[in-house]
């Protein structure tokens, strides 16, 4: 027997998007869409509406945009609503009142295969520590975060070179279809509930929130532990590390990078230009940097900044 669904939907950026489109599409009663308060953004400081915001008002969907999670009022405007199921994708903590408030209850979409990366940054954490996989998973909200009963999963792989940008990119499609999957099932009365203690195979690693220490490069870790940072933290908030050239020290990030296994004997940290090339030499090779950005400059690639780059002495990063 099918039940009949009255949706409200949490979600702020594009990533969420996504998900809101396909239930649009295969024409599920999205009662009322909750997102972030505008916000001043940009030199003019004008009000930037979320991604969510847009697309659900493009589509005539009530948008919802409480400071408090947990005033009266909105908690009231919820009640009103008369929805029997909450999806959250890409929103921020809920409390029990709002989570706890339907009668099916609310699911999550979450970035990886929990009960691996729980946390606000599954999708860099899972490329930085050099996985070869991650995924999506839907399950049912509870008090502590990320650790309620999982309904279903599904798996992508992670290339060696591919970054964090281009794995959000493809579990958003993939998450969006497996939100639809589960709300299918639910309609359907039909659908598991599983504990993620029975999924745990080795020690679950976590997928902290993702801070400007966290992003500034350690030249004296591995080559392939260099590379896998860079990746996992491009192209945002994107790695960063000290470029210095003997009078100054400038702030570089760098987006993108190649390796290269090679012994040498030259020190770490230290910068070797040929041919239009940027290397920096780390324990058993070099790292390639192919994308750049200094401070108050735009991002380009290695050899258009070379371009204009005078190298008086050598430089090297620290």
């Amino acid at each position: 027997m099918q039940t009949p669904l009255r949706i409200i939907y949490f979600g702020t950026p594009d990533f969420a998007v996504a998900s809101l489109n396909i239930l649009v599409k295969n024409d599920y009663d999205v009662v009322a869409v909750v997102t972030a308060p505008d916000k001043p953004a940009g030199r003019g400081q004008k009000l930037k509406q979320t991604a969510v915001k847009v697309y659900a008002e493009e589509k005539g969907l009530k948008v919802l945009q409480p400071e408090k999670l947990k005033s009266k009022e909105f908690i009231q405007q919820l009640k009103d609503l008369n929805a029997n199921l909450q999806i959250v994708v890409a929103f921020r903590m809920l409390p029990k009142v709002v989570w706890n408030m339907t009668e099916i209850g609310t699911f999550n979409l979450h970035g990886s295969l929990l009960p691996q990366y729980r946390g606000a940054a599954p999708i860099n954490w899972a490329v930085i520590n050099g996985e070869k996989e991650t995924g999506v998973t839907t399950f049912f909200l509870k008090h502590q975060i990320d650790t309620g009963q999982v309904i279903f999963q599904e798996k992508i792989a992670i290339g060696e070179n591919d970054n964090a940008g281009k794995i959000h990119d493809e579990l958003m499609e993939v998450g969006a279809g497996l939100v639809l999957k589960t709300v299918k099932a639910i309609e359907a009365d039909s659908y598991p509930k599983i504990e993620q203690s029975e999924l745990l195979k080795e020690e679950p690693k976590h997928a902290p929130k993702i801070f400007k220490d966290t992003c500034r490069i350690d030249w004296s870790i591995s080559l392939n532990e260099i590379h896998n940072h860079i990746r996992g933290l491009s192209p945002y908030p994107a790695a960063w590390t000290e470029l210095n050239t003997g009078d100054k020290t400038l702030v570089l990030k760098i987006f993108e990078t190649g390796k290269e296994v090679e012994e040498h004997n030259k020190p770490i940290g230290e910068i070797i230009i040929e041919d239009r090339e940027l290397k920096i030499a780390v324990a058993h090779g070099y790292i390639n940097i192919i994308t750049l950005q200094l401070a108050g400059k735009k991002r380009m690639l290695t050899k258009d900044f070379l371009l204009g780059f005078k190298v008086e002495e050598s430089i090297s990063v620290k």
